[in-house]
């Protein structure tokens, strides 16, 4: 077999990236594409010799014990989603719409941050704010672009609000404590949630037309809401889940297992669980953490075998002269390799292939590794709204209606974009607003 040790590091590292690009343009799919690249470069670079080591890298990856959070807080996604949860904190929370121009823009934000803080997945509650916040503010003649940006931009909120499973992967990946990211990531979460429902504010203040006010029958309407069976389930998960973690009740993993039971016993009291309802939600976790794991497998063969051949510190050293050993210089072209990488992979890929890579030279510059994930997870927020493969917007557009093109939406999302790297900016020339509990 052909030794492709002769080429080098730097004619290595091209091959690798061209076979990978060209393997994705056939339609493969990224975690097939990752373990095939692997595969042929451990081979071709150091001999079947290398791959116990590569197989002992995986088993590492997939036997972490705090992995098994990843499925239970998708499959308390998936158990929202298919209950009336979720449809009953909606009508609750129009107390925030009761004359307040702009009010149910800022009431479906309030759910966003509800549900993000319960599941922490952005697949589901953009597609259930799309199902039931975008009707209801077309209904009442909110502006077409305020209603579908806000609607898309809360779906997504998921990505930094705690328990974000972003989270949990890149703290798998660059080995820091998920405790300690959910706490770092809580502020700047919020930050942006605020600084969404004072754009939404201020553009209605300047714009009245844009949110008119409900109608006295609509208000009257909203007295037979029963606002304690709305809204206590919510909150008690929420509470749950997050109380345990932050007061040091129960791990990472334990808070997870415990939220996937608050949400049974939710269901049962309102009489909505069923074998088909769990049914239903098994299958979709299964399906949405095979993703994970796979490409989660091809990813960390890729990177430990590039590791093997000199590839992290060949990366470094480009970095580092590209920024001319400025340290804010090196962050900036990370953010921007996120970035571009964020548009056409998924977030998964992203962190698996990059963070390995990242996060060392991250400490060796002497920065915390923790603010570099709440930064990581602000640009993965903008990528999940950004054109041409913005996740979010095609979720949405899978729920909205059919005169709304996805072209509309991207459009409509610009704002909410320009806001995210606002607050981005913030966190890397501030970072103790991620480090504020230290």
């Amino acid at each position: 077999m052909f030794d492709l040790s002769v080429m080098g590091i730097g004619y290595g590292s091209l091959l690798m990236l061209g076979s990978m690009i060209l393997l994705l343009l056939t339609g493969m799919q990224l975690a097939f594409v990752t373990a095939l690249v692997a595969l042929v470069f451990a081979v071709g670079w150091f001999g079947v010799g290398a791959l116990p080591l590569i197989t002992s890298r995986l088993y590492s990856f997939v036997g972490s014990y705090v992995f098994l959070a990843v499925p239970m807080f998708v499959l308390m996604a998936a158990l929202l989603d298919r209950s009336g949860i979720a449809r009953d904190l909606f009508d609750a929370m129009k107390v925030f719409g009761r004359k307040l121009r702009g009010g149910v823009a800022v009431q479906t934000l309030l759910v966003a941050i509800v549900l993000a803080s319960m599941s922490g997945v952005i697949g589901g509650e953009t597609v259930l704010l799309g199902i039931l916040a975008l009707p209801q503010m077309l209904r009442l003649g909110y502006n077409r672009k305020l209603a579908i940006g806000t609607t898309c931009a809360g779906g997504a909120l998921g990505t930094m609000l705690p328990p974000s499973i972003v989270l949990i992967i890149y703290g798998l990946t660059a080995s820091v404590s998920i405790g300690d990211l959910f706490k770092a990531a809580f502020l700047p979460a919020f930050i942006l949630a605020f600084a969404y429902m004072a754009y939404v504010l201020i553009l209605c203040r300047i714009h009245p037309e844009y949110a008119p006010l409900p109608t006295e029958e609509e208000l009257a309407a909203d007295d037979d809401i029963n606002y304690f069976k709305a809204l206590f389930f919510p909150l008690l998960t929420v509470m749950i889940v997050l109380g345990s973690i932050y007061l040091g009740v129960a791990s990472v993993t334990e808070a997870s297992a415990l939220g996937v039971v608050g949400i049974l016993i939710s269901a049962a009291i309102r009489g909505e669980l069923n074998f088909s309802m769990i049914k239903d939600s098994a299958k979709a976790t299964m399906s949405t953490c095979g993703m994970i794991i796979w490409i989660g497998i091809g990813a960390t063969a890729l990177v430990g075998v590039y590791n093997l051949m000199g590839g992290i510190d060949f990366v470094e050293e480009i970095i580092l002269a590209l920024s001319g050993g400025s340290v804010m210089g090196t962050v900036m072209i990370m953010m921007l390799i996120l970035f571009v990488l964020g548009m056409f992979l998924d977030w998964v890929g992203v962190a698996l292939l990059t963070m390995p890579i990242f996060v060392p030279i991250i400490t060796g510059l002497g920065l915390d590794p923790i603010w570099f994930g709440v930064v990581f997870c602000l640009n993965m927020q903008v990528s999940f709204l950004s054109p041409p493969f913005g996740p979010a917007a095609f979720y949405l557009k899978s729920v909205a209606p059919k005169d709304i093109s996805l072209g509309e939406i991207f459009s409509s999302l610009l704002p909410f974009i320009g806001i995210q790297v606002v607050v981005l900016a913030l966190v890397i020339f501030f970072p103790e607003l991620a480090l504020w509990w230290k």
